[in-house]
């Protein structure tokens, strides 16, 4: 479901100016406004995950395609699951 949809997985409203303010701030991105848009546009959810937290304090899930499931081979290191657990909820 694209922006302004009527689902849970719709974007919230805002959604492209919040993240064109990070990418502003974050990154060199040329035009931050059009990437913001490609990124939250009609990307849809890749399939239900189960969010939990590990032993160690940082949240985790079993998304098949997630960088924060510690099953996937491609999964982020322990420490950097903790600091993006950290950034995540300031």
């Amino acid at each position: 479901m694209g922006i302004g949809g009527g689902s849970d997985a719709a974007v919230p409203a805002g959604a492209i100016e919040r993240l064109t303010a990070a990418l502003r701030a974050c990154t060199a991105v040329e035009e931050p406004e059009r990437l913001a848009a490609a990124l939250l546009e009609d990307q849809g959810q890749c399939g239900p995950v189960c969010w939990t937290t590990a032993e160690s304090g940082h949240q985790v899930n079993d998304g098949g395609y997630s960088y924060r499931n510690p099953a996937n081979r491609f999964a982020l290191p322990t420490d950097l699951l903790a600091r993006m657990t950290a950034a995540l909820a300031l």
